[in-house]
This record gives structure tokens, C-alpha cells and sequence, in this order.
């Protein structure tokens, strides 16, 4: 019997690991429950695109297919999928930087030819990541889960893999950090119009 969007809404999540170590089918239900989710986290902690994004999700789901027969019931499922796609974007993000040095390395020697590239007007939600593409990384993670991604910090904690306590602080320290840059910016009136 296949595996209808029915089926799968009716399930927990718990339910549908369950079933999909025996029946590979219902391991759709997953991708089609958090892909959107997941690709957004990428997006807003990344400057990736569409085709980097799809990449990231496909090596995630690949190896929350290898280790869901490894996964931890004692923390929450989602917690453990943005877990593992958190890991996988550093870890293209960290390639990249990689490839860069080398591109401006090169590019020195050859000039650059996107000198001309038109800039688009940034929307607020553009202005918003601007801002957050400014902080650490640590900071802007926390930023981007607890308010972007709605997580509260015990599922932070989980998929950081830091304390609890130090998830407050990190949200407390990154929300002033954030509201100096966008002071020393001058950009209040943008975000707020």
C-alpha cells in the first residue's frame, strides 16, 4: 500500500522512524514534513543558494537515513534532524571558504569580471539576515533557532550540543549585539518602514 500526504499527517514523527526502518517508503513522510523547514534554516543561516541548499538537504537526509537506526529518543526528533543539517551547512560553509581564498587568490592575478553586477534593493527580511550575516556565527545560530525557528532553548541546546544556560546567554548577548549593529548602521528607520 503506498504512502499517502494522509498517512503521513496522521503519524508522529516517532511513529513514522519507526516504520521506516522496515518500509523505506514512509521515510518520505520525514523529507516531506521538515524539507521546507530545513532548507529555510539553511537559508537564513547561510548565504547559500538554491542549488547549495538542495545539496546540503540531500547529504542531511542521506545520513539521517544511515543513523536513524542510531537516533536518541531522548531528544526530540526535529532537534536531531536540524542537528545534522546545522553540521552539514558548516561543513559546505567551511569548503567554500576554502574554495574563496583560493578564487580571490586567483582572481588577483586575473581581475574580476562581475565589477558591473547590478544590486538589487534589499526587502526587510534581506535588511534582517544583512544584519545577522554581521554577527558570529555563534550568535546568529541562536538568533536564527530561538526566533526564526521558533525553538525554545532545550531544543537550542540539543542541536548546538552546549549547555542550556549557555543558550541564554548566547540569546542575550546576541540580541544586544544585534540591536548595536543595527543602531552604529542607522538602520532602524529601514527595518521599521
Amino acid at each position: 500500500m503506498p504512502v499517502t500526504k494522509q498517512i503521513c499527517d496522521s503519524l508522529s514523527d516517532k511513529e513514522i522512524i519507526s516504520r521506516s526502518i522496515e518500509d523505506v517508503e514512509y521515510f518520505r513522510c520525514i523529507y516531506e514534513r521538515y524539507e521546507k523547514k530545513l532548507k529555510r534554516y539553511i537559508f537564513q543561516i547561510s548565504n547559500f543558494s538554491e542549488d547549495e541548499a538542495e545539496d546540503i538537504l540531500q547529504n542531511a537526509f542521506i545520513k539521517i537515513w544511515k543513523n536513524i537506526n542510531g537516533y536518541d529518543e531522548t531528544i526530540k526528533f526535529s532537534s536531531f534532524l536540524y542537528r545534522i543539517v546545522h553540521n552539514e551547512t558548516i561543513s559546505l560553509w567551511r569548503k567554500k571558504q576554502t574554495l574563496d581564498k583560493v578564487k580571490e587568490n586567483y582572481s588577483h592575478e586575473v581581475g574580476d569580471e562581475n565589477e558591473f553586477e547590478l544590486k538589487e534593493k534589499p526587502t526587510k527580511n534581506q535588511k534582517i539576515l544583512d544584519v545577522l550575516n554581521l554577527l558570529s556565527e555563534k550568535y546568529k545560530e541562536v538568533l536564527v533557532l530561538k526566533f526564526l525557528e521558533n525553538m525554545d532553548y532545550e531544543e537550542i541546546s540539543d542541536i548546538l550540543r552546549i549547555p542550556e544556560g549557555t543558550v541564554a546567554t548566547r540569546i542575550n548577548r546576541a540580541k544586544k549585539a544585534f540591536a548595536k549593529i543595527v543602531k552604529s548602521e542607522n538602520i532602524v528607520n529601514e527595518l521599521l518602514n
